[in-house]
């Protein structure tokens, strides 16, 4: 059974927009905190943006996408968002979807930002 499933990944010039979507399994998602991770070649793994499944929904994001990046959440559905604008070619990598107090992450998606 799959928990996270992870969609909108693709190829982008820079300066476009994408938007990621993330669906967990109920049990999963009420109550954890849901992140965005991302993975380029030949680098580790660096946080992205999270946002706490809880009534107040709390944002975090790294600096690098400040002001670029929105994490949001559709409870309804169960589902994670991240919109990614003003893209540019460091944004390329493998983006995971994570659920932090659980453990479960998601099998990825790529993100290629290039003209």
């Amino acid at each position: 059974q799959v928990q996270l499933v992870e969609s909108g990944g693709g190829l982008v010039q820079p300066g476009g927009s994408l938007r990621l979507s993330c669906a967990a399994s109920g049990s999963i998602f009420s109550g954890n905190v849901m992140g965005w991770y991302r993975q380029a070649p030949g680098k580790q793994r660096e946080l992205v943006a999270t946002i706490a499944i809880t009534s107040g929904g709390s944002t975090n994001y790294a600096d690098s996408v400040k002001g670029r990046f929105t994490i949001s959440r559709d409870n309804a559905k169960n589902t994670v968002y991240l919109q990614m604008n003003s893209l540019k070619p460091e944004d390329t990598a493998v983006y995971y979807c994570n659920a932090r107090r659980t453990g479960h992450w998601g099998q990825g998606t790529q993100v290629t930002v290039s003209s």
